[in-house]
């Protein structure tokens, strides 16, 4: 991707313009309390960065809602955004990394490589469209196709669908779906929603129990019911 800004920016600021794109992305607000949440940080600290962030001209502040990006804060979040998927993909597919071991290290590889790099890499995995949890992959030019899928618990007894995307915030939810044996392009069919939420789904011969919690975190192409 060719990043236009002349600006050199720290890991900090790219990690921040990161979380507010995917923050804003899932309907939220993008404040100083739910990026100190987000990012494992005090208030204080978050408030003097987003004053940084405005002064250089990524974000805009409106008060007591929060901060959206500019267009250059976008550029810059896409960019990002874009070299950590690929950077995750390359792991998984070149080097053999489970898709629950990736994330960490991705995120300190994606402040340090080169845009050559992440072009070369990109090509070899032949120009993908999702990362290894099924999250889209920015193009180059920094477009981005994010279709939108119901979660598991969205569907009812007798239907069920292809596993598109997991989330990947937690590395023990992955390791749990693998050992299941639940990845992208699962097919699965809900058999029954349990008390308290919990849905039963059958793999092939196998039928699996998952809590609300994780349910909610898997979406799914819907299918047909049977």
């Amino acid at each position: 991707m060719t990043y236009t800004s002349k600006q050199d920016h720290s890991r900090a600021v790219e990690d921040y313009v990161k979380h507010i794109y995917k923050l804003t992305q899932r309907g939220e607000r993008a404040t100083t309390k739910a990026l100190a949440s987000r990012m494992g940080l005090e208030q204080g600290t978050v408030s003097g960065m987003l004053r940084q962030l405005a002064s250089r001209g990524l974000v805009d502040h409106e008060p007591y809602y929060g901060v959206t990006l500019t267009e250059e804060g976008k550029e810059l979040a896409m960019r990002q955004i874009r070299r950590h998927r690929l950077i995750e993909l390359f792991l998984v597919e070149l080097l053999g990394f489970e898709w629950d071991e990736v994330d960490a290290d991705a995120e300190r590889l994606e402040h340090a490589v080169s845009d050559r790099l992440i072009e070369r890499i990109d090509a070899v995995l032949n120009h993908p469209r999702v990362d290894p949890h099924g999250a889209p992959i920015p193009s180059a030019s920094g477009a981005i196709d994010n279709p939108q899928y119901p979660s598991l618990v969205e569907l009812g007894p007798g239907q069920g669908g292809v596993v598109r995307r997991v989330s990947d915030s937690e590395p023990t939810f992955l390791q749990h779906l693998r050992e299941c044996e639940i990845g992208l392009d699962t097919e699965l069919r809900v058999v029954a929603i349990e008390p308290f939420g919990a849905v039963r789904v059958r793999i092939g011969e196998r039928e699996v129990q998952l809590p609300r919690e994780a349910a909610q975190r898997i979406e799914v192409a819907p299918s047909d019911p049977r």
